[in-house]
Parts: structure tokens; sequence; C-alpha cells
């Protein structure tokens, strides 16, 4: 990658601040140009990062990396950051495996204070990085950058009561106002922005919590911008600075990209001098078969748009039913709902916590809520799940897009939680399909109950070619089953899309003379019966999940058939209980083990074993 003018001398924030001050406008040319060219052919966030350039150069420029701490909400807006704290020269890597992450990371650089991806936590840290600076008697100052959507979640709500409360607590809110997360922030508090962005506000909000507040300044304005952030910090109390950004600025398709689509990007192909290939000239690449003749989980739609297209069809079908989603109107696949019942659909802003506890009261009234989140979001209103929804046997139904292994995000956004937070709730029934079809088919089985919570779980990506069943064994899906049983006989539960890896894992093991029986339960919080006693009829139990191991799947298998005093050894495969890293789907599921190659090694190791006490078996190899 060519690099000219002013970004070779800036390799970390001291040389920032060199810099003259006239240089910084081709400075800030340049590493737009940079996160283009970079950012279409990894992948990730585009949009919020263009939007924070000047911004991002300003805080570097008045506040001193590391020593002062400088906090960002949320950690997809920290491409720009990275670049100016010496990791330039490996976006090249971002979001690969082994490579840059998406995100803060503290084991990249000592500039990343928290590895924060989920939205809303900005100012909480603040509070306490500042309390600890107090009571430490330094002079370090603390920056928390956040955006106006995140400004909207509960958590940065509850952070502005205790920072607004202690006003010889210095913190420095920097809020990136550009009037959007995914999509238009929502709410009173945007409308409030608004007004003071018009200068038509009677009052102002954080005035009334005791911060002070400059602004709005224009934060394409780098001289205006340092001029603001070298008032506040001279202030020594908490405050806030009101920037005025434009999500993808300088990028003219990013910049009127009102369905957000340049919010986050996949990467793409380039022609040989550097352009992006169209959408429209793009040609997929074949889907690959096995040759075991299981059809490939590369095609058919996506997870999402099947859940969207379905949940048309189920609210023109009842009245009752009503979605929610956290500022993820399209992501969660609700925005063909929004436009054909735009009264039945509620964007509460990046606030899990009232969405959840929202629902409950659409329910007590009558209504059936379907709660749109990414899984690993689900963690932030698990009490609300609980307490509000599952004690009061309320019929909600959470659907739990981004389920299991998700990719290049990391950490933060693999779904590998969700099966064991709602295994520990009372009374939930959890589906995982394994297709689309059977996607549509759960999802209707889920609103359908009413006795209680329900959650349908689904991964990232397309949902492959429909997998038949061949028989049923009660509510459960048999997908394979041979003629005749061998000497060794194998039963695989798999949950969800992973039935295509057991499906391919069956014939495997049948070449070298085991036989197995592959069934998918569906429902996922509960084991049928019949599931059960045919348990006993086999030498080995394989459960297979990507979901971590404790608490998730296979506990429940193992639970049930110590309950039902079922003697069959039981191996339980799935993700590490540690905390999954960045990288292709496939990939990491080649890493844990969840491919047909590790699952059939792995029953036939736990044949081998032949121990009944083989509650839980990972060998060496990390399967």
């Amino acid at each position: 990658m060519t690099t000219i003018g002013a970004l070779p001398e800036v390799i970390d924030p001291a040389g920032l601040r060199r810099l003259p001050a006239a240089e910084l406008p081709r400075l800030a040319q340049e590493l737009r140009d940079l996160l283009i060219s970079s950012v279409t052919r990894t992948g990730g966030h585009l949009g919020p990062n263009l939007g924070v350039v000047e911004l991002t150069i300003a805080v570097h420029r008045v506040f001193e990396s590391p020593r002062d701490a400088i906090v960002w909400d949320t950690g997809h807006q920290a491409y720009v950051h990275k670049m100016l704290t010496g990791r330039r020269h490996r976006f090249g890597s971002l979001r690969q495996e082994h490579g840059l992450s998406g995100y803060p990371n503290r084991a990249e650089s000592p500039h990343d204070i928290v590895e924060n991806s989920h939205a809303s936590t900005a100012l909480s840290y603040a509070d306490g990085l500042a309390k600890a600076a107090q009571v430490q008697r330094t002079a370090r100052a603390v920056v928390a950058v956040i955006g106006d959507g995140a400004m909207t979640g509960g958590l940065a709500w509850e952070a502005l009561n205790n920072i607004g409360g202690a006003p010889d607590r210095p913190v420095v809110i920097v809020l990136n106002d550009n009037g959007r997360s995914y999509s238009p922030t929502v709410g009173a508090l945007a409308r409030h922005l608004a007004e003071l962005r018009a200068g038509t506000a009677r009052g102002n909000f954080f005035r009334d919590l005791g911060l002070a507040y400059l602004g709005p300044v224009d934060g394409h304005d780098i001289p205006a911008l340092e001029h603001a952030l070298e008032s506040a910090r001279s202030l020594a109390a908490p405050v806030v600075v009101h920037c005025v950004t434009r999500k993808g600025h300088g990028y003219e398709p990013a910049e009127t990209d009102e369905a957000d689509c340049l919010h986050a990007v996949p990467p793409a192909p380039h022609t040989p001098t550097g352009h992006l290939v169209h959408e429209s000239s793009r040609v997929e690449s074949p889907e690959r078969t096995p040759a075991t003749g299981v059809r490939s989980a590369s095609g058919g739609p996506k997870w999402t748009d099947v859940v969207a297209q379905e949940l048309v069809q189920l609210a023109h079908q009842r009245q009752d039913v009503v979605a929610i989603t956290a500022a993820m109107m399209r992501p969660t696949g609700l925005f063909d709902l929004a436009c054909a019942c735009p009264e039945r659909v509620f964007d509460v802003g990046i606030a899990e916590q009232h969405a959840v506890a929202s629902a409950a009261g659409l329910a007590t009234a009558g209504m059936h809520p379907v709660v749109a989140v990414y899984s690993t979001f689900l963690n932030r209103a698990f009490d609300q799940m609980l307490m509000d929804v599952a004690l009061h046997r309320l019929p909600v139904t959470f659907v739990l897009d981004r389920s299991g292994v998700t990719g290049p995000d990391g950490p933060s956004h693999h779904g590998m939680w969700d099966v064991a937070l709602t295994n520990l709730v009372p009374g939930v029934r959890v589906a995982a399909p394994r297709d689309g079809d059977q996607l549509r088919l759960l999802l209707r089985e889920a609103v359908a109950h009413e006795q209680g919570p329900t959650a349908v779980r689904y991964p990232k990506g397309r949902a492959g070619d429909p997998i038949p069943a061949v028989a049923h064994l009660g509510g459960a899906d048999v997908l394979a089953r041979p003629p005749h049983q061998s000497p060794r006989h194998v039963l695989l539960l798999t949950v969800g899309p992973l039935a295509r890896e057991a499906l391919e894992a069956a014939e495997l093991l049948r070449k070298t003379g085991v036989t197995a029986t592959v069934v998918d339960p569906r429902w996922i919080s509960e084991l049928d019966e019949e599931v059960v006693r045919s348990a006993g009829a086999h030498d080995l139990v394989v459960t297979v999940e990507d979901n971590a191991i404790s608490g998730g799947f296979g506990d429940l298998v193992a639970r049930t058939l110590r309950t039902g005093r079922v003697a069959v050894p039981l191996v339980t495969l799935g993700l590490d209980d540690d905390f999954l890293g960045m990288g292709d789907r496939d990939a990491l599921l080649d890493q844990q083990g969840l491919t047909a190659d590790g699952i059939a090694e792995a029953a036939r190791a736990g044949l081998e074993r032949g121990r009944s006490d083989a509650a839980l078996w990972r060998p060496a190899s990390g399967l």
C-alpha cells in the first residue's frame, strides 16, 4: 500500500502533535483514503470511522495517550485511533485471524484502554478511571468518545447521573453526534440533540445534570475541535463537548447511504487499478458440494432475510404480533416489517434491557412481542428475560441473530452464551433451526406458544440447502439412520446448522465400520422422551453445538440422561469456555473440532474410551 505525504511521519500521538497545523487537512485526507482502500478490501466498519477522522486527530493532539485515558464507545469507531497509535501498517490484516482487531484491543497497544465493542459502556469506564485518578492523586485526564446512538443506552444514563453528581471529578465526554447508530437515533435525547444543533433548545439536559457543555462544534473542523477540547480540559470538571459529524464524511457513497449499507462492509473485489468492483457486477463463487454428498451450506437465503420475510407474514396473519429492536432495525431483519406495519415495530435505541422489559409490558397487555437482538446482546437483558418475562410466564419471542460463531467481529460478537443463559430461565423454550425451512417453521411454533417465553437462535450468513428429515422421534427430526446397526453405534445430537457437519461425520464413520444416527432435537431447551429412550440403544451419544460447553446443550443432555437413568457414554462437543478470537467462521469451527472430521474423530475416540463416566471429553487437539 502506497503512503505519501504526512502519514509516514505520524507513527504515534507524539508525532501527530509535532505536525504543523497546516498539514492536518492533508493528513485527514490521507487517513480517509487509507480507510476506504483498506476497509473495502478486508471488510469492517467504514461509515463510522470516516466520520471521526478529524475528531480523532484533535483528541490525540490535545490529550496525551496513553498517559491520558481515552475510551472509545462504540469501539468500531476507533480505526483512525489505531492508525495514529502505530498500527497503520497492519490495516491489511484488519479483522483477519491473528490480524488487527476491529475494536480496541489491549494486547495490541497501551493506547487501547478498554476492549469495548458493546455500546454505552465508555462513560461508566470513564467514571471509574476518574475516581481512581482522584483517589491516587494523579493528573491523568479521562476522555470518553461516545456516539449519540450509544448515549441512548441505559448504562450511559446511569453513568451520566454519577459523573454529573461529582463536579470536582473531571471527565471529558466527547459526544460524536451524527444523528445515527445503525439507523437514525431515536427518542427524546435525539430530539434534544437536534434542538441543540439548531440552537432552538429551551434548556440543556447536560447542564441540568451538573455537567458543563461546550458546543455544538463542527466535528470536521480540526482547529475548532482543538479549541473546544483545550477549553474542556482547562475546566477541570465534568464536561460534554458536543461534536456534530457526518457519518461517512468525505466519501460520497457513505455520506448518502441512508440504508446504512456502508456502516459495516464485507470484503469487496477491486480492479487492478484499485477501484471497487460495483456490486451488480460481482460474480458469486460456485457452491462446493462435499464428497460425502451432503449439499453445501454456502447457498440459500440469508438467515436474517428468512426471519424478515416470515415476520411480515406472521404480522399479516396475527394482529397481536409486534416487534422490538434496540437500534438494529435492518441488521436483525425488522426493516421489512417496519415498512409493512410501521405502527407495530418499536426501536428503543441501544437499550436491550428496556427492550425486554417493555416487551413484558406489551405481552401483559395481550400482544405477542418479538424481540430481535444479536445473540451476544441478550447478555445485557438477562435479568429482564428472567424476572420480567419468565417469572410472569409471558409470551415473548426472542429472535437471536448471530448465534454461535460469527467470524471477524471477534470475542464480543460471537453468540456463544445464549444457550447457557436461556437454559437457566425456567419455562423458556429455545429452538435452533438447521436450515431456512426449519427457521420459518420454528419461528411460527415459537410465536404460537403462549405459555411463556421462547427463543429462536441462528447464525450469521446463509442458511444453505434444506436438510430433510427421514423420520421423527417425538418432536425431534431424524436426519440419518442406518438400515443396519454395526457393533459400534453412535447417536449424534446436533444443534442448528451443525446438522450438516454431523451428517458428513456420520458418512465418515460409516466408512470405518461405525454406524451413526443423526438427530436434530429442534427445541434444545428440553430433550424429547423418545430421544432419551433411543439414546440407551446406542454405544455412545455425541452432542454437537456452537455454544460454550458450560451450561450448553450438552450439559442439558447429560442431566437428562442421568435423570432418566440412561447409562450411556457421552461426548460433548462445543466451543472452548473462553473468549473466541476473530476469524472466518469455517476456520474457527475447524479450530474447535466442529467439522465433519472433528466430530467423527471425537466419536471414534469416545467409543474406544468406552467409559460411562465420560460426561465430558476434550482431547489434546482441542476438539
